[in-house]
């Protein structure tokens, strides 16, 4: 059985330590989180065992990271960049009730919690999140780094961009595209293209405002042609 180290120990990160548990391909070795009250203490069990930068010194386990929340969903993408892990690295964890069909693909270090749907040649990028409840149905893609909040339902054909974040309970018609780095507000229903690095709520989901800072220097980072990863 292979070990496992979850970046981060906030609440997507103790999911991930349960998730894996329950599957029962991994012995989860511990968290690492850069907030240094938290080292040597256990959250839900799992030791607290230093800060991020420890994972050079484990180099035996496999590894996935899970940090971000709405005010700062960025946060995922500049982890995996310090990091500097090769994908070989990353684990791929995927919760013993969700259903992924054989013609669906999910990344490395992505994540799909308790109930997740994937139907028919749906395609999960790498550092995804996807959340208890979440539906992906035929040919959906998510790319890179995007957060799928619990009970989100994307129509056929969907895209994610990079980054996207979508809250809990959202709707996607299908065809329709979500912007790198935007942020679809809980309970919305999208009916169009939402474009790169806004926020858009509400049923149907119109334009609020920009998206949070991170999240458009991670865009400008992107459209410039910096490192992504």
């Amino acid at each position: 059985m292979n070990g496992l180290v979850v970046v981060g120990a906030g609440g997507f990160a103790r999911e991930t330590a349960q998730a894996a548990a329950d599957a029962g391909e991994f012995r989860v070795l511990g968290h690492l989180d850069d907030n240094p009250a938290l080292h040597g203490t256990e959250v839900d069990g799992v030791p607290v065992l230093g800060g991020c930068d420890l994972v050079h010194d484990l180099p035996e386990a496999s590894v996935v990271i899970c940090v971000g929340n709405p005010r700062d969903y960025a946060a995922r993408a500049r982890l995996v960049r310090r990091l500097a892990l090769p994908a070989d690295r990353y684990a791929t964890v995927v919760h013993p009730t969700a259903s992924v069909s054989r013609t669906s693909t999910v990344g490395p270090g992505s994540v799909l919690l308790a109930h997740c749907v994937l139907t028919a040649a749906v395609h999960v990028g790498a550092h995804v999140a996807v959340m208890p409840h979440v539906v992906l149905t035929h040919d959906d893609v998510v790319e890179d780094c995007a957060t799928l909040a619990s009970g989100v339902r994307l129509g056929g054909g969907a895209r994610l961009e990079r980054g996207a974040y979508v809250g809990s309970g959202a709707l996607v018609r299908e065809g329709t595209t979500v912007g790198a780095w935007s942020l679809i507000g809980m309970g919305s229903a999208v009916l169009g293209d939402v474009p790169p690095g806004e926020v858009w709520v509400g049923s149907p989901a119109r334009r609020l405002r920009e998206a949070p800072a991170p999240a458009l220097d991670e865009l400008l980072t992107q459209q410039l042609g910096g490192p992504v990863v």
